[in-house]
């Protein structure tokens, strides 16, 4: 299994489901919270936040809103300082 740290270092071809998600994980990790707290915090199934954070589905607007919220985060925060950078924004 990659640390945030590598798993950040490897990101080419990353879609934003996956970069959203390492976003997540990576300000939970922060927090201290496990998936659950998290998912009682922004009011949804556990096994959402799982595959948010595996970037296996396409969460929507409201649901990106209420887990920003629950990570005490604003939206455009969680993606400026936790998400990689796509390969468009590298080049």
């Amino acid at each position: 299994m990659l640390s945030d740290d590598c798993a950040v270092s490897k990101n080419d071809g990353l879609n934003i489901k996956q970069r959203f998600g390492q976003a997540v994980r990576k300000r939970r990790r922060e927090l201290d919270i496990t998936q659950e707290e998290l998912a009682e915090r922004a009011e949804v199934h556990r096994s959402y936040i799982a595959n948010i954070e595996r970037g296996e589905i396409n969460p929507a607007l409201e649901n990106i809103e209420r887990i920003a919220e629950a990570l005490e985060i604003s939206i455009p925060e969680l993606f400026a300082n936790y998400a990689p950078p796509s390969d468009s924004e590298r080049k």
